[in-house]
């Protein structure tokens, strides 16, 4: 193996906090009532429309009436507050620093707006540690769709059998299966190990070290 790609939400960084407090300030100011941790923890995934669109629904706008209104008010606020209380999971900067130190070309795919994916990698993690950071932009459709991966394979100069995809939602695990890469899904984020499962994930793994011991396994 010569290089991973990793989803950010969930995978590297707890976000959900950023999320949830983001997603409240614009119900707050749409006069609508907020949503619980735990509820946002089951909206995400799927990118900031579908997001908003869940919430909506949850709270009572099955129509989507106000959709284009909570898209404007929710990009306004979460450009503000996109790292809030963002952490690095429990043992990612050391899996990333044994990444790097083993050769491994890395890449972030995420369903966050371009921008904001940037920004998130750039305050969390600095400079110099990813190759590639790729968001949601209208150049490439979103995931599960494979065209970010191939993007990135393509960007990083490695073959599919040369990549591992991790992320943690069925998603993630849809869009290693439709790359034709070798998927890891992780349980420490925003999915159960049940919900992974049923999604159909090969390899779970429980700790980000568990990463850096599978590649080192296969060679």
């Amino acid at each position: 193996m010569r290089g991973c790609i990793f989803d950010l939400d969930g995978t590297l960084t707890n976000t959900l906090e950023s999320l949830t407090y983001s997603v409240n300030l614009t119900l707050k100011e749409m006069e609508l009532p907020s949503i619980t941790m735990d509820q946002c923890r089951r909206f995400v995934g799927d990118g900031a429309r579908k997001l908003i669109e869940r919430t909506l629904e949850a709270c009572g706008d099955r129509s989507l009436s106000r959709l284009d209104e909570g898209m404007e008010i929710y990009g306004r606020i979460f450009h503000d507050n996109c790292t809030y209380h963002v952490t690095p999971y429990d043992g990612v900067m050391e899996m990333l620093a044994d990444l790097r130190s083993m050769g491994m070309r890395l890449a972030v795919l995420s369903n966050k707006p371009h921008g904001q994916a940037v920004d998130v990698v750039r305050q969390i993690f600095g400079d110099g540690v990813f190759d590639f950071v790729q968001g949601q932009s209208e150049e490439l459709p979103r995931k599960p769709d494979p065209a970010g991966v191939l993007y990135l394979l393509d960007k990083m100069g490695i073959k599919k059998e040369e990549c591992v995809y991790v992320g943690d939602s069925e998603v993630d695990v849809a869009t290693a299966k439709a790359a034709g890469v070798t998927g890891l899904a992780a349980t420490w984020g925003f999915r159960s190990r049940q919900v992974l499962e049923e999604a159909g994930a090969g390899v779970l793994i429980d700790h980000p070290g568990e990463l850096v011991d599978f590649l080192r396994g296969r060679g």
